[in-house]
């Protein structure tokens, strides 16, 4: 009788023990991918948004808003983990010198006994896109004015 109660033990430890490791391995595998699919989507959509009218007058990067999200969020929801929930955040777009900063916060869809999501990740990045050395001569001016 006791080694059954022993080996009763031993598999509800080993169980609980590939369960944390599940876990665990859930939450870094999901950080990492979630940081390479913001990072791959905030380049491709910031290359989509260039105004090439813009550069090709006066041969500064220029993106435009509207066009960086809509491209953004197609290409991110094409690319996303259906086992998960995503909550994405614009908190600072610029359109000359085009600069994004994006979060996305993911949760696990697996939920436990009380009915709240047990992992939660949060991703943030920001993007620059860098023209060599080349001003926009307008926007240039237009602040030099500002400043005095």
């Amino acid at each position: 009788m006791n080694k059954a109660y022993l080996l009763v033990g031993v598999i509800v430890l080993s169980l609980l023990t590939l369960a944390t490791i599940n876990l665990i391995n859930n939450y870094s595998t999901g950080n990492e991918l979630d940081y390479y699919l913001l990072k791959e989507t905030t380049q491709a959509s910031m290359m989509d948004a260039v105004d090439a009218a813009y550069y090709t007058e006066r041969g500064v990067y220029r993106i435009d808003k509207e066009k960086f999200v809509e491209n953004f969020i197609l290409r991110f929801a094409a690319n996303v983990d259906n086992s998960r929930e995503y909550d994405i955040k614009f908190y600072d777009i610029n359109e000359v010198p085009p600069k994004v900063t994006i979060q996305v916060d993911s949760m696990n869809n697996s939920l436990t006994p009380d009915g709240k999501s047990n992992i939660n990740i949060s991703t943030k990045i920001e993007g620059i896109l860098e023209t060599n050395n080349k001003n926009d001569p307008i926007l240039t001016l237009k602040y030099l004015k500002d400043k005095d």
